[in-house]
């Protein structure tokens, strides 16, 4: 081995080992600090790249969501005002019933019609208290729902509304109806049975509608699961191992860096000849 102080052979290979070691060691400690394997493109361009483009599909699915809740929000609040409506047909069927007997003196009627005037106005009140978000699928105003199901806007649930400020839908006589005989009663009672039945058809409807984007929206959900645990099997570290390797990789450096000094201290031993 030639012996000179020109050139220390020695040290520069201990100083490109050492140089490596600390660029791997830099590595281990992002991935440990982000917790990810890969988080840039120059870490893996092609995995960082399909990351990419999940976490875009995964940002796509939140918004069909968003919309999903808007819309199901819309329905469930024409449901709960149609069932609302329900119960009190069902009050005034009752009355009519009562009031369809000849045997009821004229006051007795005027009671019942007064109480049957008095749920009338509680269905008109129900049906334009069912808006929510400026959206209401019982008072004409919104002839059809539809809601965009996909993140690429090709699939959309389509929600059929009512108006039932008509009498398409209910039949009866909501400003006070004819009970003032039996056989004006009997005619309010033929009217209700119609109505009840149109209203369960709407409403039958309507809780299909809803059913729907209660589904959809759990299946996106289930869709965005997926799409998460992909991206964190293409881009987290498993830091069990990444540990081990900041330990290994630390004694390596050291090592290296004794080795470096030892390296560097070799061309005192030339003093020796001229001593």
């Amino acid at each position: 081995m030639v012996n000179n102080v020109t050139t220390n052979p020695g040290a520069l290979v201990a100083l490109q080992n050492l140089n490596r070691i600390s660029d791997q060691l830099n590595d281990v400690q992002r991935r440990v600090s982000t917790g990810k394997q890969v988080s840039s493109a120059k870490d893996n361009p092609a995995l960082y790249a399909l990351a990419q483009k999940q976490r875009a599909e995964l940002g796509s699915i939140e918004s069909v969501q968003q919309g999903l809740r808007i819309g199901s929000s819309a329905v469930d609040v024409a449901v709960a005002a149609g069932e609302g409506i329900s119960d009190i047909l069902i009050e005034m069927r009752a009355i009519a019933s009562q009031a369809s007997d000849p045997a009821l003196g004229a006051s007795e009627r005027q009671l019942l019609q007064d109480q049957y005037a008095s749920l009338g106005d509680q269905i008109n009140r129900l049906v334009d208290s069912a808006t929510i978000g400026g959206r209401n699928l019982l008072d004409g105003t919104t002839a059809l729902l539809t809601v965009n199901a996909s993140t690429d806007g090709s699939s959309t649930i389509d929600i059929d509304g009512y108006d039932l400020t008509g009498s398409a839908v209910l039949t009866i006589d909501r400003t006070g109806g004819d009970l003032s005989t039996a056989g004006g009663a009997a005619t309010e009672l033929a009217d209700i049975d119609t109505t009840i039945d149109n209203l369960t058809s709407a409403l039958a409807s309507l809780g299909a509608g809803s059913k729907s984007l209660d589904l959809q929206g759990k299946l996106l959900t289930r869709i965005a699961d997926a799409l998460e645990i992909s991206i964190g099997n293409l881009t987290d570290a498993d830091l069990a191992k990444e540990s081990s390797r900041l330990q290994a990789l630390q004694v390596q450096q050291q090592l290296a860096i004794q080795t470096l000094s030892i390296a560097n201290a070799a061309p005192n031993a030339i003093l020796a000849l001229f001593a």
